[in-house]
């Protein structure tokens, strides 16, 4: 769509308009298809009430609670780029950075460690994997989950597989388990959830002293007497903050390595920019040694390329005649929006600078929504970004890239996949510093 509101395209007025679109278009059916009871897919009150309790899960000090856990897996990831030196192989960027950052999820938000960076055939990443390995029947399954979820439901048709639903569901469950029998207590994403199912209410009171539990113990219920989150409700919130975290994650590194290499004065602006905020942390990456800060390439690739949202109320879209009725199903081309040459002139270069405080405050604000907008936007924001920048500084700190002749130029768009790939994948050589 592309008619316009004093100035403002319609996508842009949708997510300013936020109470009119406040549902995503996804099928939940927690009852035979458990993981789909997410965050992401509830609506309405459900999707309120749940918003409610995990926010405070979410926090700054929560976040930064979970850094250590975060930061265990950056060895492994170094390890893995040395042995490609070694061996004198190129890199895929994609798979290698994947394997990091499902191993900095399933630590904090399954707390497993499931070692993909040492054991890529690991079984946590193989259903990692699988859950955007979609053959034609999956297609045809999330292509019903937009336009006939009610049939999908009724039929009882899944949008996971079963055999991949049972593996998570168990994995929390064991987990879940064994930390109550044997009262263990770890600064991660699934401690917080256990708190919920406990009823116990998360406040910022706990950090750094979670063996304390005089300061956990306000217990609270719903008002159906029902816990707070009951196990499958737990297990599809951990399922979720994987499926969105870790492939989000990778994608914005593997990008970002991309672009630096293409522009090689802006890798060693970057590099430079980490050195000097390592020297006032004893040379150690920490939670407050944050660095590329200034990399904005989910501008030019968003990770999630189109956002989408339902019509909860009837809207008419001002300054125009068009009206969408309640149960439109709607759009927003954000990989459209970000390369509209309309707000980021010559949208095809790469240029950091363009988000600088003088050139952001010429543009409106839902012209950059790589993690959605409104108070449906993305609640792992913080946590995404630690990661993203994290790895990006530990493999920016040891090592300089380049271009490997197996990357094909220019790259050519993966048009079946949910999150934005690249066809044959971005392969570099790398070089330690």
């Amino acid at each position: 769509m592309t008619s316009k509101s004093k100035g403002r395209s319609l996508e842009v007025t949708i997510f300013l308009d936020f109470m009119h679109f406040t549902n995503h278009v996804n099928t939940v059916d927690e009852e035979n298809d458990p993981l789909t009871g997410h965050l992401f897919s509830l609506k309405g009150a459900r999707w309120r009430s749940l918003r409610s309790k995990l926010t405070p899960v979410f926090t700054s000090g929560k976040i930064k609670m979970m850094f250590q856990t975060l930061a265990n897996c950056s060895d492994d990831l170094v390890s893995v780029v040395d042995k490609h030196i070694e061996e004198v192989q190129p890199i895929d960027v994609k798979d290698v950075v994947a394997r990091f950052t499902t191993d900095v999820i399933a630590s904090c938000a399954f707390g497993i460690e499931c070692n993909s960076l040492k054991n890529p055939n690991s079984e946590f990443r193989k259903y990692g994997r699988k859950i955007f390995e979609v053959d034609m029947w999956d297609s045809l399954t999330r292509l019903m989950t937009f336009f006939l979820p009610n049939l999908l439901i009724y039929i009882k048709i899944r949008t996971f597989r079963k055999d991949m639903t049972d593996f998570f569901v168990n994995t929390v469950k064991e987990t879940v388990n064994y930390r109550d029998r044997n009262n263990i207590i770890r600064k991660d994403f699934m401690h917080l959830l256990i708190q919920l199912k406990n009823n116990v209410k998360i406040t910022d009171n706990d950090i750094g002293d979670l063996n304390n539990k005089s300061k956990m113990t306000e217990n609270i219920k719903n008002d159906d007497n029902k816990p707070l989150l009951t196990m499958n409700e737990l297990a599809a919130q951990a399922f979720v903050f994987l499926a969105a975290g870790f492939e989000t994650s990778s994608t914005a590194i593997t990008f970002c390595l991309y672009e630096l290499v293409q522009n090689p004065e802006f890798e060693d602006l970057v590099r430079e920019e980490i050195n000097m905020i390592l020297v006032k942390y004893d040379g150690k990456l920490s939670y407050d040694a944050r660095s590329v800060e200034h990399l904005k390439t989910l501008r030019k690739y968003p990770p999630v390329p189109i956002h989408t949202r339902e019509c909860t109320k009837t809207y008419k879209v001002p300054g125009t005649n068009i009206i969408l009725d309640k149960g439109s199903l709607v759009f927003i081309p954000v990989l459209g929006i970000q390369r509209d040459p309309k707000y980021y002139p010559d949208p095809d270069k790469f240029d950091p600078e363009r988000f600088s405080e003088e050139q952001k405050a010429t543009r409106h604000s839902a012209t950059w929504t790589p993690f959605g907008d409104g108070p449906r936007a993305c609640i792992g924001l913080r946590f995404g970004l630690m990661q993203t920048k994290f790895g990006l500084a530990t493999l920016l700190k040891h090592f300089k890239f380049t271009l490997h002749p197996k990357t094909e130029i220019p790259i050519v768009l993966d048009l079946k996949s949910f999150f934005l790939a690249v066809e044959k994948g971005i392969w570099l050589k790398a070089e330690r510093i």
